[in-house]
């Protein structure tokens, strides 16, 4: 099936121009998905490959380069409200619902990393609007693990509207940290679109406050979600998806957490590990398409199982399953604030 390609760029209400791109089937589409990035990524060269898998299988993708972010306008990285990304991401999608052709298609939300976090207060804003999400290794709850200590963020918060977007000193690259394989780990670092230098304090407080948010009100999504996690990720931890899923008010919902798997899931790992995941992101927009549909057969049929690549979550109300212990990735164990640890900031490139 072939993919037609296109860039539009739109305003925003502060006259900020947006980059915004789409890959459509020929066809008429199943349904409608709606990429939310990282934080640092870009949508058009780093997010290509969801946007062309999933229009191959079907579905029109769309995707935004938040202000700040690739090839959109703003200061680089610089987040001055996160609400601000959220309303110009519903804006957009919005617009696209509204237009007459797709009026009456199914609707999901697709987040990675901070994209999660984005995905998740969209659907917030409108909670009956949306049909479903996928959250890929999504930013939602601040670790116990990494949780910073209350009076790191009060003076931090003191100095934030003095020095907002001061670049403060990274003490490690997650480039290295998030995607396994060498060769796409390099295409990440070639990639000049993607935001690489040190990140700003701002930014930093506005990430932790919107994940610290998130953690007070989980039991708020409501709407049909499948959450994917790679079980060695160091940069956001699986247990945050844990959490999102126990604690989620929707009845249909799945985990599926990939044993050796890092943060990358959709571009850092080996093709094989890809395509798994890519299977299973297809296979439940498939089941809920909005393509005779039956709730209550499908959350019937839904069952918790252990399988060797990934074990899976589903919507009943028995407790997270634990695989067998094995090897972990080690994890720094000291504090971060959106990448600070101690008193250095942690340079997060690909959240």
């Amino acid at each position: 099936m072939g993919v037609d390609y296109h860039e539009v760029f739109i305003r925003n209400p502060r006259g900020v121009q947006l980059f915004t791109c789409r890959w459509l089937p020929f066809s008429s589409p199943k349904a409608l998905v709606f990429l939310c990035h990282g934080y640092g990524m870009e949508c058009s060269r780093f997010m290509r490959g969801v946007g062309t898998k999933l229009a191959n299988h079907g579905y029109a993708v769309f995707g935004i380069d938040y202000e700040g972010h690739g090839r959109s306008g703003g200061a680089r990285c610089y987040i001055k409200k996160f609400d601000n990304i959220v309303n110009d991401c519903s804006d957009f999608f919005k617009s696209v619902c509204a237009q007459e052709e797709y009026r009456e298609k199914t609707r999901f939300l697709y987040g990675e990393s901070m994209g999660g976090a984005v995905a998740l207060l969209t659907h917030k804003k409108d909670p009956t609007f949306w049909h479903g999400a996928l959250l890929v290794a999504p930013m939602c709850k601040i670790s116990e693990k990494v949780k910073p200590h209350p009076m790191v963020i009060s003076l931090l918060t003191k100095v934030e509207d003095v020095i907002p977007r001061w670049k403060i000193v990274p003490t490690k690259d997650v480039i290295d940290s998030a995607f396994k394989d060498p060769v796409k780990r390099e295409e990440v670092r070639g990639n000049k679109l993607i935001y690489q230098e040190k990140p700003r304090l701002k930014t930093a407080l506005e990430m932790l406050r919107t994940s610290m948010h998130l953690e007070e009100s989980l039991h708020e999504v409501t709407l049909p979600f499948l959450v994917l996690h790679g079980e060695a990720d160091i940069v956001t931890d699986p247990e945050v998806s844990k959490a999102l899923y126990e604690q989620a008010s929707s009845k249909d919902k799945t985990i599926k957490l990939y044993p050796g798997m890092w943060h990358g899931l959709t571009y850092g790992e080996p093709e094989d590990n890809i395509e798994i995941v890519f299977s299973d992101i297809i296979s439940w927009l498939d089941k809920r398409n909005g393509e005779n549909i039956d709730e209550a057969n499908l959350i019937e049929r839904s069952v918790c199982r252990a399988t060797s690549t990934p074990y899976e979550m589903q919507p009943i109300s028995s407790p997270v399953m634990v695989n067998e212990a094995k090897p972990q990735r080690k994890r720094p164990q000291a504090n971060y604030l959106c990448g600070w640890k101690g008193r250095r900031m942690h340079h997060h490139s690909s959240m």
